[in-house]
């Protein structure tokens, strides 16, 4: 953690719907005029897609059939904290862009599927924003959990997750059904080692629960959307939350425990707005004080 130079990561699995949060921090940053820089999950994957693949190929002949994007041996878990730690220090570092499409590849000017070279981050930043997989990973060698000053869990109930993972890949990366399935399989081990731990690790988690019948996501035809679904924030210290002000203001929300509020599903970007933005604007103001 830092007061000169804070940190927020939000992480959450493949599929999670950690880009949409994110979508509501730009917001936030634009209306109160905050200069973040940005990083993505992605850039700290150790291979490229080719390299993947071959890394991949390699494993299964050792006998390795988890090696997945999940796992620290396909990421570059001490790169992602020593830029952390740097940040937090002085306000720098580096990082990379992974190209995913045709779309980024006319932007960044690079092949899908591979990497944009290192490039140092915009200096004079108000904090670092990180969304991706690892923004609360801890491991025995690594612990990058410890340098974000606000974590941020995205999790829908498992299903819910694939669902949205199948969709994804299949509209948008040409993904068969079955393809899919087999990617989920492979993680399912760095998943339970890797993902689901961070959960214990952040702030606050935001998790949505369809209120339809997701019981088999490897046939579903479409989404939940908002307004079938509910979601469940879980503040780790609820201290200083105003839950009363929370249910006044979020119609059809309710406290489930002490420290968890259930909201309306269409009402998610409404709720982040009224938590995260006083939540980002402490930790904006202490840092100017301190500079």
């Amino acid at each position: 953690m830092s007061l000169k130079h804070p940190i927020i990561s939000v992480t959450g699995s493949s599929g999670a719907g950690t880009t949409t949060v994110k979508h509501t921090f730009e917001q936030i940053f634009r209306r109160e005029k905050i200069n973040a820089a940005f990083i993505e999950g992605d850039a700290f994957h150790r291979y490229d897609r080719e390299g993947m693949k071959a890394a991949m190929r390699e494993q299964e002949k050792l006998g390795n059939h988890h090696f997945s994007h999940f796992g620290p041996e396909a990421n570059l878990f001490e790169e992602l904290e020593a830029l952390f730690a740097q940040y937090g220090m002085n306000g720098s570092g580096r990082t990379r862009h992974y190209v995913h499409d045709e779309k980024e590849a006319e932007l960044y000017g690079a092949p899908p599927g591979t990497f944009t070279p290192w490039e140092e981050l915009p200096s004079g930043t108000d904090l670092l924003f990180y969304e991706g997989l690892h923004g609360a990973v801890v491991t025995e060698t690594v612990n990058v959990a410890r340098h974000a000053d606000l974590k941020i869990g995205v999790v829908p109930v498992i299903n819910l997750e694939w669902i949205q993972k199948i969709h994804r890949d299949r509209t948008t990366r040409g993904y068969s059904t079955e393809e899919v399935m087999n990617t989920i399989l492979r993680r399912m081990h760095d998943y339970v080692h890797y993902i689901c731990p961070q959960f214990t690790q952040t702030d606050i988690n935001f998790q949505r629960v369809p209120t339809v019948d997701t019981s088999n996501p490897f046939v579903a035809r479409w989404i939940p959307t908002p307004d079938e679904s509910m979601v469940v924030i879980r503040f780790a210290n609820p201290r200083g939350i105003d839950f009363p002000y929370l249910v006044t203001m979020i119609q059809n929300s309710f406290m489930s425990r002490a420290n968890s509020i259930v909201i309306p599903g269409n009402k998610l970007d409404l709720a982040m707005q009224l938590i995260l933005t006083p939540l980002i604007l402490q930790l904006v103001e202490r840092s100017r004080r301190v500079l």
